[in-house]
């Protein structure tokens, strides 16, 4: 026998693209909430045209990203290691716990990518500010 309606719609969320943002990221970045689990929620990030980031590192979270349009540059610095990657659609990126990193769209359009987080975003104070290698031309989430 299938399930009562109102569980079967806790068991498959589904939740289309929101038409505005719903936050700004402590990054900046412009937030779509998509949908969360136990073990990590997605989300879709926006930065406009020619805009930088803020240089952030997460305190429990780590992400994975995919980009779904635009162009840009993404900057990561763990232990040792650091480098400046390119963005464009189809490429995915890691962001392990510990990271700081700092992202930026180039001029032509906005940057725009999903990112799953695991585990779950647990609020604006996960992120705090790192140095990273721009100069940030957004307001920074509060």
């Amino acid at each position: 026998m299938p399930p009562d309606p109102p569980l079967a719609d806790s068991l498959f969320a589904t939740k289309p693209l929101g038409a505005s943002p719903d936050a700004t990221a402590p990054d900046g970045a412009a937030v779509r909430l998509l949908l969360t689990l136990p073990g990590g929620s997605m989300a879709h990030f926006e930065l406009p045209a020619g805009a930088v980031s803020h240089a952030v590192t997460h305190r429990t979270v780590e992400e994975v990203w995919y980009v779904l349009s635009g162009e840009g540059a993404l900057w990561r610095r763990h232990g040792g290691a650091e480098r400046i990657e390119a963005l464009a659609p189809g490429t995915a990126v890691a962001i392990p716990l510990g990271t700081a990193f700092q992202f930026r769209a180039e001029a032509a359009a906005p940057l725009a990518f999903i990112a799953i987080t695991m585990p779950p975003w647990p609020g604006m104070d996960e992120a705090l500010p790192a140095a990273g290698p721009w100069t940030p031309t957004v307001p920074a989430g509060a």
